[in-house]
Formats: C-alpha cells, structure tokens, sequence
C-alpha cells in the first residue's frame, strides 16, 4: 500500500484562508515569500482553535477527487493523522474517485498556491502534504501527491460490473489490511472497530467476538502464501443480487480456494458491498 511522502509542489485544494495579510508592495521573489511565510505561519499558529473548513476556493474547487499515482494491483492508505507515523485505519482503491476532501496541511490558501512557483515552494522547505479525505465509508489522512481531481463525475450506478468490480476489490482490501494486522501495522479488519468496513453489519459483531483455531482467511494455522489473486466467479459472478468471488491462492506449494459471497447491505450508509459468507469447503464463516 502506498502514503509515501507528498512533495510541496503536489495540488493545493485547502480549506479557505481566514486570515487576511496586508498587500505588500515588494514584488520580489523574496518579498513574495516572506508575505507568504507570513500567512503560513500566521495560519498554523491559529490551527489549534476550530475552523470553518471548506474543500474549496471561495467555493470554486473541484467537487471530487480521485486517487492517482497507484498501480492497480495496490491500494492509497488512509490513516489516523497527516503523516506515515499515524496507524493505517484503511485503504482507497487504485482507482477510487468521487473523493471528499475537507482540507490540507501544511495549510496554503488558494493565493498563495497559485502565486508561487515550484521553485519558489521549494525554498519554503514545507513538509510533504497530507489531506483529509473521504469515500462516505473510509475516513482520514492520505498523502496529497497520490490525489488529483477528478476527472469525470463519480460513478453513481452500481450496475452489475461495478458491484463485481467493488466485491473484488474489497476481498483484495481484506487480505491486505489482515497481512497488515499480523505484523501489527493495521487494525484486524475481523476486529470490532473494522468488521463493517468489510462485512455484513448483521454478522460483523459476532465475527468480531470469535475465537478463532485457524486463520479464517486461509483456514490454516500456519501460512506461507504465494500465487494470491482474487477474481470473480467465472460462471456465476453475480445472481439474484448476490456477487461470488474466488481467492486462490498456494499455502507452503498446495492450491487453496476460499469463495466469498457478498451483496449491497443496505443496513450501512449508501448500501456498500459487503460480505455475507465465506466458505473453505469444509466449513463456512458464518
């Protein structure tokens, strides 16, 4: 999963600038940047009192946002603060648009965004940036450079493709964030705090209360995985409302199958796909 370090030139949609600075008559690449340093400064300092926010300029910025700059196998990492040393509390897709995005920091302000050149930014010495986001679902800080607007309206018919496309991508997210959970980088997406991010409501709590004799990914107590792919049911992807997926995957050179059945669960905000079945042949969860 990608957060590396966004640079200081990457896009400047912020909240709206609340404190007015005098213009100044220097016109000097130097005086441009110590009126600006100014205004950051000045910004920062009042950071710690609540702010008005807003997700554009004078409320002429883009709408939405996309995630950019991400190989499609790999996923953008959400996390709790504006920096790699937060905990990762989730994951955009590669291809995630239709983004909320609330405000930046280092804060700039659409003034001094446009003004100032890269060259000009880089003598500023700012930390990379960081942006407050969300999906309606997933919440949190992700790395400005991997965030461009988007560049169509986000899709709002969750047509069959789509569904399919979605539940494939959400078993992906699974297994990442449960390989991220054993080394103790993530939350376990089968915790209390994450099951609805990934399953049913109706069936999250009880998974989240399990004790569990093997790893209910791979249904094994020890794992050494290779050859890890998730598609969709290639005869029956999606029926009556119901979408399948495989995972197949090596266990120390043996061939495993694990199905996932998932359908939109309209006990959540906005009815994301969700699982509602996992089944390792011999035994199901739930």
């Amino acid at each position: 999963m990608l957060d590396r370090s966004a640079s200081s030139g990457d896009h400047f949609a912020t909240t709206q600038a609340t404190w007015g600075m005098p213009e100044r008559k220097d016109h000097s690449v130097l005086g441009r940047l110590k009126s600006i340093s100014a205004t950051i400064l000045l910004s920062l300092s009042a950071a710690g009192a609540p702010v008005q926010a807003t997700a554009q300029f004078d409320g002429h910025g883009p709408d939405a946002w996309q995630v950019t700059g991400v190989a499609g196998d790999d996923w953008l990492n959400v996390r709790m603060g504006p920096g790699s040393d937060y905990a990762i509390i989730g994951s955009f897709p590669a291809r995630a648009t239709g983004l909320a995005l609330t405000t930046c920091v280092p804060f700039m302000s659409e003034r001094q965004g446009v003004m100032l050149s890269n060259a000009e930014r880089n003598l500023l010495d700012l930390p990379p940036r960081w942006c407050l986001v969300s999906d309606g679902q997933t919440h949190g800080w992700a790395a400005a450079r991997f965030l461009q607007e988007a560049q169509e309206p986000a899709e709002q018919d969750r047509n069959t493709d789509r569904m399919t496309a979605d539940a494939v991508l959400l078993v992906e997210r699974l297994y990442a964030h449960h390989k991220q959970a054993m080394r103790g980088d993530a939350l376990d997406p089968l915790g209390a705090s994450r099951a609805t991010d990934f399953f049913m409501a109706d069936i999250a709590y009880d998974l989240s209360q399990r004790t569990w004799q093997a790893n209910p990914l791979y249904d094994a107590q020890d794992t050494d995985i290779s050859d890890f792919r998730v598609t969709p049911d290639p005869h029956r992807p999606m029926f009556r409302g119901m979408i399948t997926v495989r995972a197949e995957f090596s266990n120390f050179g043996q061939p495993e199958t694990v199905i996932f059945n998932l359908r939109a669960d309209p006990a959540q905000h906005g009815a994301p796909v969700r699982i509602m079945r996992i089944d390792h042949g011999g035994w199901r969860i739930p």
